[in-house]
C-alpha cells in the first residue's frame, strides 16, 4: 500500500486535535477498513513509514489504541491488532442500529437545515474518497458525517457511545468493493440521508439509515 498521510480533519468540538490524536484517528480508520489486520504485529517505525509521519506520534497513538483495547503491546516488537469476533460485530451493529436509526430519523423534525447543509461537504468527501479508493479517508469522513449528524441531537453521551462502537467495528469488505467499483454507490447514500432529512421525510431517513447500516454486516463485511 502506498504511504498514507493523516488528512485535515474538521473538528466536531471547539478544540483542535493534536498531531498524536490525528495519527491515532488515521490508525483507527486503518483498523476499521482492514488495512491493519488482526493478529499481525506492527512496529511503530514501520507504521510511521507507511503513514508518512515520524515514529514518535505513531508510538504514542498506538499506546492510546492499546488503552482502548484495539491493539496489544508486544514487548520489543510493536503492537498486535486485537481480533473482533463475528458475534461481537453483530452486537456492535445491533446497538448502533438501535441508537442511530431513530436518532437520525428524529432529526428530520428537529434539525436546523443550515446545520444539515454544513455536513454536505463531508458527505461529498465520502463519495470522493470512495471513488479514489482511499479507504482511510473514507472511514474517517464517514465517522465525521455520522457523528456530526448525531451531535445535532444534543446528546454528547450518545455520540461518545456510537463513536466507540464505530471504532470497534471492522469493514473488511471495503477493499473488494473498491476493486469492483461498487463502493461509490454506497457512499452516495450519505447524500441521500441528507436530502431526506432536509425534505423532513422521517420515514425515508429511517429507511435509508436501515439500509445503510445493513451494509456493515453485509456489503462492507465480507473479507
Amino acid at each position: 500500500m502506498a504511504p498514507q498521510h493523516t488528512p485535515d480533519l474538521p473538528v466536531l468540538g471547539s478544540r483542535k486535535p493534536s498531531h498524536r490524536e490525528r495519527v491515532a484517528d488515521a490508525l483507527r480508520a486503518a483498523l476499521i477498513a482492514g488495512e491493519l489486520r488482526p493478529g499481525e504485529v506492527y512496529s511503530a517505525p514501520g507504521l510511521a513509514t507507511r503513514f508518512g509521519v515520524s515514529a514518535t506520534p505513531v508510538r504514542e497513538a498506538m499506546l492510546d489504541l492499546a488503552k482502548e483495547g484495539l491493539v496489544d503491546t508486544v514487548p520489543n516488537k510493536g503492537f498486535r491488532v486485537t481480533a473482533v469476533s463475528e458475534r461481537q460485530l453483530d452486537e456492535f451493529t445491533h446497538i448502533r442500529a438501535l441508537i442511530e436509526i431513530p436518532t437520525t430519523a428524529e432529526l428530520a423534525r428537529t434539525a436546523d437545515p443550515v446545520a444539515l447543509e454544513a455536513l454536505r461537504p463531508v458527505a461529498r468527501e465520502i463519495v470522493t474518497s470512495a471513488a479514489a479508493g482511499d479507504l482511510i479517508a473514507y472511514v474517517e469522513a464517514d465517522l465525521r458525517f455520522h457523528l456530526g449528524l448525531l451531535a445535532l441531537a444534543g446528546n454528547g453521551h450518545l455520540v461518545d457511545v456510537v463513536r466507540d462502537l464505530r471504532r470497534r467495528s471492522r469493514l473488511y469488505g471495503l477493499t473488494a468493493l473498491v476493486e469492483q467499483g461498487r463502493l461509490e454507490a454506497s457512499a452516495e447514500e450519505h447524500l441521500e440521508i441528507l436530502d431526506a432529512l432536509l425534505a423532513r421525510d422521517e420515514e425515508a431517513v429511517r429507511a435509508v439509515m436501515a439500509r445503510h447500516l445493513g451494509h456493515v454486516r453485509g456489503l462492507w463485511a465480507a473479507p
